[in-house]
């Protein structure tokens, strides 16, 4: 059965190790990383509470795709929604699974909701 993952980058760095897990196992998911530098759904939180005082929710990644590589899988960066698909067949094609990389812009909280959102949101 095929496994599709869709992970903030945050939340894929806490379990990135995995991918020797997966490979060992023969597991082959594809894992699609959104990639917005940062903890979103932390920095939305403190953004609601304390806006403007956001703490500790910037992140410095690896290169996701390059990442993938090492660990043996197919690894991109998907920069434009037209590429996407093209990469998305690819990475179910793969027989060792694959890692789609998304950059996002650090404003992006979630598919509906930015930063300045939550700041023209009244309490």
């Amino acid at each position: 059965r095929q496994v599709v993952c869709f992970a903030g980058d945050g939340d894929f760095q806490m379990n990135c190790p995995e991918l020797g897990a997966a490979m060992q196992s023969g597991a082959a998911p594809v894992i699609v990383v959104l990639n917005n530098r940062s903890y979103g759904t932390i920095r939305m939180h403190q953004e609601r509470h304390f806006p403007f005082r956001v703490s500790g929710t910037e992140l410095a990644n690896p290169d996701f795709a390059s990442l993938a590589r090492v660990y043996g899988m197919l690894g991109e960066k998907v920069e434009k929604t037209a590429d996407f698909a093209p990469a998305f067949d690819r990475a179910l094609a793969s027989p060792t699974g694959a890692l789609l990389e998304i950059p996002i812009a650090t404003e992006a909280l979630t598919p509906h909701l930015t930063i300045a959102d939550l700041h023209a949101t009244p309490d």
